[in-house]
């Protein structure tokens, strides 16, 4: 049995955090619901819930600045249309390992070849 490393677009995986802090601060809420005789305790859980409700608005709001400059390419297996971040990223719809810089095609997809360290030890070596 192999196990085969399973990518995720950086996009994606921002949009699915965003995603869960609306469904944190729903349910953050609702307990506040069931804690309705403690006054005091349910007015904390309402405004933990909204405070995890405008968090996911503004993490919903820079993810789509950022979506804005990513590099549009289309992906050479499913042949769809895809967002780059970084150096190395993941298809949005078939999650195969990308990279637009010339140096890392071929090596192994790491996730550490986005990082300012990784990109400066590179640079020191040249």
């Amino acid at each position: 049995m192999t196990l085969s490393l399973n990518y995720s677009s950086k996009i994606n995986k921002i949009r699915t955090f965003a995603l869960s802090l609306v469904f944190i601060g729903f349910g953050v809420m609702y307990l506040g619901l069931l804690l309705k005789n403690i006054e005091w305790l349910m007015l904390i859980f309402f405004l933990l819930g909204m405070l995890c409700i405008v968090f996911s608005t503004v993490v919903y709001f820079w993810i789509g600045l950022l979506s804005t400059r990513a590099v549009q390419i289309v992906c050479p297996s499913c042949e769809k249309p895809t967002k780059i971040l970084g150096r190395v990223d993941a298809c949005m719809h078939c999650k195969q390992p990308l990279t637009l810089d010339k140096n890392l095609e071929g090596k192994e997809f790491d996730e550490k070849y986005n990082e300012k360290k990784y990109r400066n030890e590179i640079n020191e070596k040249k």
